[in-house]
């Protein structure tokens, strides 16, 4: 079972018309919906399952701009700026807490690979972080009882933690005293549209009329743009994660060892994850979009194991497209539940410990994992669509979502009302993997 997550009041009766649509109650979703809120739109948020049930609630918990791929740097800088005022605006608690986030190894060529990103990062955005690098003497001062010494890193006293079972589903219950209909289970079949242009959701409750639909379903994101004939590459890996019991001591700075990440949390126990490990289970869509991925799978050879288990028949007896006066998989599937890898978390939890050997008590809480959408080149789809007036999808983050997720949902609420882009949208346009760019994969870490 995935990880509890607090719960959100749902509204039962669907409006007739909106202004927005919002299709997906993760982190993209409902930032959307606030923002779009704030400009004075109606909005209705339809979600399958509950909100935060999938990859929202199952990520680490870092809010970071550290590591980021250049291309999306001013977005997380602008998320951040957004993450520090929002308990305060919308008088709730996420959990958002300035612990710092460090980056650690012995290993040279990473120290390198740090160094280049933090020249290219100051280049790029000026003095809008404060990203430092760090020898052991000071990454020794930050990890107060460990037993490692390591040669160098990187660290971010900016950075911060949040709490994902709380935080969405915090934002959402303050949406809904704002005027945000917030419909749950209520799956979305599909859209129609007229003269071209979006028109109607249709719900498994009936539809809701609007002039602009958000698909922000996460891993459901590609499947749901295939029945419209929109071609969005996407591919999940799963993500295994577990959580410690309240722990005396210990570091309070997240960190992320060669073998190893974690994040204290607001109960006192840890959040723990081989740093590194993946698992991508082979499915049609891992074929038919192979050569898309060429160069994402370069740059992950050593980190990203490949499977193959049900979700291939799953998937191949899936209808590619359906009819939308009948119920879907939407309806059958309500949460993506995948079960955690044991190795995988068993692995982090054994190199934390092998690191903080006073934690040796540390008792495992709860395991989980997530599916993470991935695309091509690990950056986001944040995009109208062009042959479909009226449709945008907000999906794609590559695991990096749950930090950037108050920004995209800004800028996505921006291209909706075509007002002034928080930032310059270009590079998360989904026309790029079709127009002839080339497909770019960063070293990000």
């Amino acid at each position: 079972m995935g990880p509890e997550v607090e719960p959100v009041a749902a509204d039962i009766a669907l409006p007739k018309r909106v202004d927005v649509a919002v299709i997906g109650g993760g982190i993209i979703g409902i930032s959307t919906a606030l923002y779009l809120n704030a400009k004075g739109l109606t909005v209705a948020l339809c979600e399958k399952g509950h909100i935060a049930g999938e990859q929202s609630s199952r990520n680490w918990g870092w809010v970071r701009v550290m590591g980021r791929d250049m291309r999306e740097l001013r977005l997380m800088i602008e998320s951040m700026k957004l993450w520090r005022s929002i308990d305060r605006t919308l008088g709730i608690e996420t959990g958002f807490n300035q612990c710092g986030i460090l980056y650690m190894t012995n290993d040279d060529r990473t120290l390198e690979q740090y160094h280049e990103w933090l020249v290219r990062a100051r280049s790029e955005a000026g003095e809008a972080f404060d990203t430092q690098e760090v020898d052991a003497k000071r990454i020794a001062a930050l990890l107060p009882g460990a037993s490692i010494r390591y040669k160098g890193g990187i660290h971010t006293p900016g950075d911060a933690r949040a709490e994902p079972q709380k935080a969405v589903p915090a934002i959402a219950n303050a949406l809904r005293k704002r005027g945000v209909m917030i419909l749950t289970p209520c799956a979305v079949r599909g859209l129609e549209t007229s003269a071209g242009r979006v028109s109607a959701v249709v719900t498994e409750h009936g539809t809701i009329s609007c002039s602009a639909a958000v698909v922000a379903g996460g891993a459901w994101t590609r499947y749901f743009c295939g029945n419209l004939g929109v071609d969005l590459p996407q591919l999940l890996v799963r993500g295994s994660v577990l959580r410690t019991e309240p722990l005396d001591g210990g570091p309070t700075c997240s960190a992320l060892a060669d073998t190893f990440g974690y994040r204290k949390r607001a109960d006192g126990g840890y959040t723990i994850a081989d740093g590194f490990t993946t698992q991508m289970d082979l499915t049609p869509d891992a074929f038919r979009l192979f050569f898309k991925y060429v160069e994402a799978l370069k740059s992950q050879l050593g980190s990203l194991k490949i499977g193959i288990g049900r979700r291939f028949i799953e998937e191949l007896r899936r209808p590619r497209r359906w009819p939308l006066d009948r119920p879907t998989v939407f309806e059958a599937v309500r949460t993506l539940d995948p079960k955690p890898i044991d190795s995988y978390v068993d692995s982090g939890l054994r190199e934390f410990v092998r690191a903080f050997p006073r934690l040796s008590g540390a008792r495992v809480a709860q395991r989980w994992a997530g599916y993470i959408d991935v695309t091509p080149d690990a950056i986001p789809v944040i995009s109208g669509v062009e042959r479909i007036p009226g449709l945008y999808i907000g999906t794609g983050f590559s695991g990096h979502g749950f930090g950037i997720g108050l920004g995209a949902g800004k800028l996505m609420a921006d291209l909706v009302a075509n007002d002034m882009p928080l930032v310059e949208p270009y590079a998360f346009r989904l026309n790029r993997f079709s127009d002839g760019s080339k497909v770019i994969v960063e070293a990000g870490f």
